[in-house]
């Protein structure tokens, strides 16, 4: 009983000492008050919404275990004799960037074990980042008031691309030496300006001495300041926006339901990141990957059998090796479209799409509200459609960068892979879009059954007449929820007259959202429930259309 009195007593002294610390912190520091609400911030607590936490964590351990290696890297490509613990190598020339990556593997105290986590953690990054992109864009999370952090986010991709790259260009292995003469190649088709940047980057011809140096600084200082930045403003805008939610009881498009920062968002992301730094620790220590020591240090006389690139720049690649060899001379000048186009022009192409596509998709549906509550996918077959017709044309691209290996594991020739791959990236999309829009479409008949019906039971039940049929029972509350509220526009009618009377611009914005919209399964709901579903979805008005 003393005990539990003196236990009692320090509980007070110690929450009033935490009282007066935080009032005379407030006192200087007036945070208190924005704190308390920070701390109170509703999180939703659905699993989708842990990739993006997912890739913070991927990047803070490549922040870590990247500071590590840059204690005993040297970016340097002038020429030395190796002579350290890897017997096999022992007194081959190399270059000082190369020799350092050895060292680090073999003589610096967990030193391979930091190298493999730092691979593993750039793969697992942009892996998330890309997975996070895929379920913002399914789920319509980049509509009003949120393109801004979708241009990040896009952003954040391209930039986790290009530091990829870097980082896999510095130990100037055979590997990554072949990657280096890939990409002058691509700089070089440029036209006019081309020779002239492969110059200035290389500091010469290829391989020239300069770029492995001036990748480390892109690579340790500029793109990592930069994501740091970006990720700053990505944080600072979802705590200010809020999070988008999925459609359930007590969700609506005006407030956020979750569960608080504190303590319970805390303790969830906090076990994430330790588990994702597990994980992360286990690859690195179970699973060899980019071991520099095997391919040798790069000659630009031999090229690696085999090579392949990481997979977020293997469709690169592939687009290179599906390219028919097409060149145009123009004023002296030799135009390689075989490499300006797969290599320049299609990412160009690639990234202003998911740019411009939250601007588009508000133009054509003339929606001006906000959007808090998240799409299911099956609602927007178009979108979902286009979705995963990119990612087939992601993924065709993908396997034709290993046409060769493929070839040769299978027993098939190269040429007639290649003819297959060609054929598939026209077709494939295509398809794509057409099955996923079926599907969405067949998923909507079969949520209306579900209203009209009920759900299924998995009984059979037998009437008196003899008859068999499947028992059914009504849709619990949360389910009907579900799939009610929803936000679909109508297609945009055109005006008495017909099409005829609007300007080139206004019909094509009407021709688009008939395509976008105009195939749908209508729920069967009252007027009553259809007025309750508006009221739900309504987005707050906080001003103008911008």
């Amino acid at each position: 009983m003393v005990f539990r009195r003196r236990t009692a007593r320090a509980r007070v002294r110690a929450g009033q000492f935490a009282r007066t610390g935080f009032e005379a912190l407030d006192r200087r520091l007036p945070m208190a008050e924005g704190g308390r609400a920070l701390l109170r911030k509703a999180f939703p607590d659905h699993w989708s919404f842990l990739l993006g936490e997912l890739a913070l964590y991927a990047f803070l351990v490549l922040v870590l275990t990247g500071t590590y290696l840059t204690l005993f890297f040297d970016p340097v490509t002038a020429q030395t004799v190796y002579h350290g613990r890897h017997t096999p190598l022992s007194g081959l020339p190399m270059s000082h960037a190369y020799a350092s990556a050895l060292h680090i593997s073999f003589d610096i105290r967990g030193g391979l074990l930091i190298r493999q986590i730092h691979h593993w953690a750039a793969l697992v990054f942009i892996a998330a980042l890309c997975v996070h992109l895929l379920r913002i864009f399914f789920t319509g999370a980049f509509r009003k008031p949120r393109e801004v952090n979708w241009v990040i986010g896009v952003t954040l991709f391209l930039l986790a691309m290009l530091e990829g790259f870097a980082g896999y260009s510095l130990p100037d292995d055979s590997l990554s030496g072949t990657g280096l003469r890939t990409a002058n190649t691509i700089v070089m088709s440029v036209p006019v300006a081309g020779t002239y940047l492969s110059f200035f980057l290389w500091g010469g011809e290829f391989p020239g001495t300069e770029l492995v140096n001036r990748l480390y600084g892109l690579h340790i200082l500029l793109v990592p300041g930069i994501m740091v930045a970006l990720i700053t403003v990505h944080l600072i805008l979802v705590v200010y926006l809020k999070h988008t939610q999925w459609s359930r009881r007590g969700s609506t498009n005006r407030n956020v339901v979750g569960r608080p920062m504190y303590p319970h968002f805390t303790a969830k992301s906090a076990g994430l990141f330790f588990m994702t730094a597990g994980v992360l620790t286990l690859l690195g220590a179970l699973a060899q990957i980019n071991p520099v020591w095997e391919y040798g240090p790069y000659r630009s006389d031999q090229v690696a059998t085999g090579a392949q690139p990481d997979w977020y720049v293997g469709f690169l690649e592939g687009a290179l090796r599906l390219m028919p060899p097409w060149e145009t001379d123009v004023w002296g000048h030799t135009v390689l479209w075989s490499v300006l186009v797969p290599a320049v022009l299609l990412p160009a192409l690639f990234f202003l799409v998911l740019y411009l596509y939250p601007f588009c998709e508000k133009w054509v549906t003339r929606d001006g509200t906000e959007h808090h509550l998240c799409d299911r996918p099956r609602n927007r077959p178009t979108r979902t459609g286009l979705g995963v017709a990119g990612i087939v044309f992601y993924a065709v691209l993908l396997a034709a960068g290993g046409n060769d290996v493929t070839a040769f594991g299978f027993g098939v020739s190269v040429n007639a892979l290649t003819w297959f791959f060609r054929v598939a990236l026209v077709a494939g999309p295509v398809l794509a879009f057409l099955l996923t829009k079926r599907i969405c479409l067949a998923l909507q008949s079969e949520d209306r059954d579900a209203l009209l019906e009920g759900e299924e039971t998995g009984e059979v039940a037998q009437d008196p007449s003899g008859g068999l049929g499947e028992g059914r029972r009504g849709l619990c509350a949360d389910r009907r929820y579900r799939l009610l509220v929803r936000d679909v526009p109508e297609p945009l009618r055109p005006p008495e007259g017909g099409p005829a009377r609007l300007a080139r611009r206004q019909r094509v914005r009407l021709a688009l959202s008939n395509w976008y919209y105009r195939d749908r399964v209508d729920l069967p709901v009252t007027p009553e429930q259809r007025a309750r579903v508006a009221e739900r979805t309504a987005g707050p008005q906080r001003g103008p259309d911008d």
